[in-house]
């Protein structure tokens, strides 16, 4: 039995060793990962500041996520804080003290807003940059209009404080940053008739790829706390979550209150963007989710 015992101790130190070496690299491969240069090839847009474009531009900030990070200031908010070793705030942006885009040129605001890579090539570790890829360069125009024409506010550049397991995940590639979640080839989009149709749905989808998945199924929200619950399945079928949501007035009403169809309210999901969302996005997103293909879960 001593010997069993002193085996099993034995092991316990190796294992604990092995571990502890993972780890060490992990944190390594992190920092490396940090600090790497993106290189991306960067079609810049126009600064623009008619009032259409900036009516545009107000309408998609405060519902395509903007404000849920930057706050509807643009100075800056914290999202996700746990009390311990998690908290992610969103940097200053508006043309206020301590904004980080002080500076930008047109290209700049592509590559963070398209990209998720910082001015120098610095990959931006907390960027919905996968939901903003497809936007058109009109609206992307529209969106830095608005942005660039904000009351100055006070804040700072974005904190990303993460706990150990996920610093170490990330260095290992199984958690990524915003500029490793983008296919940078991609064209920008093309404009589509806006209205309830499936094209324009398609457009609003794009929103949703971030904690959905590239295809809509759901699954866990990558580099989201332990303690979310997995983002549901989009796509139509028994089991998903659009069985709740036969039609449009039913999404609405969740968009607009936060809520289920059985009054329970929905934990993580960017309400205070969504319910700014105009009846015509959410009508056509209903419509093109709904003729989606029916996938698996995540």
């Amino acid at each position: 039995m001593k010997r069993w015992l002193k085996w099993a101790a034995v092991l316990a130190g190796v294992l604990a060793v092995v571990a502890a070496g993972a780890a060490f690299a992990g944190l390594q491969l992190a920092e490396r990962k940090m600090q790497r240069k993106v290189e991306v090839d960067v079609r810049p847009v126009a600064f623009t500041s008619d009032a259409a474009a900036l009516e545009r531009g107000r309408y998609l900030y405060a519902s395509r996520g903007c404000v849920d990070c930057h706050g509807a200031n643009g100075g800056g908010r914290t999202f996700v804080e746990d009390g311990e070793s998690l908290r992610i705030r969103g940097p200053n942006i508006s043309p206020g003290p301590g904004s980080v885009v002080a500076g930008y040129g047109p290209g700049d605001w592509v590559r963070a807003i398209r990209h998720g890579v910082a001015r120098g090539g610095r990959p931006l570790m907390i960027m919905p940059s996968e939901d903003y890829n497809r936007f058109t360069d009109a609206d992307l125009a529209a969106l830095v209009a608005y942005v660039r024409a904000l009351p100055p506010a006070e804040g700072g550049p974005a904190i990303v404080q993460l706990p150990l397991p996920a610093r170490v995940l990330y260095g290992f590639g199984a958690i990524h940053d915003a500029a490793g979640k983008i296919d940078h080839s991609q064209p920008p989009a093309q404009p589509v008739p806006e209205g309830v149709n499936v094209a324009h749905g398609a457009y609003v989808a794009n929103m949703c790829l971030g904690c959905h998945g590239p295809q809509l199924a759901g699954g866990r929200i990558p580099g989201g706390p332990p303690d979310w619950p997995a983002a549901p399945n989009l796509t139509p079928g028994q089991g998903t979550v659009m069985v709740r949501y036969a039609d449009a007035e039913s999404m609405l009403r969740l968009f607009r209150s936060g809520k289920r169809h059985d009054g329970s309210e929905v934990k993580v999901m960017p309400f205070e963007s969504l319910k700014e969302m105009s009846e015509t996005d959410v009508r056509a997103l209903h419509l093109y989710l709904k003729g989606l293909q029916p996938k698996p879960q995540g």
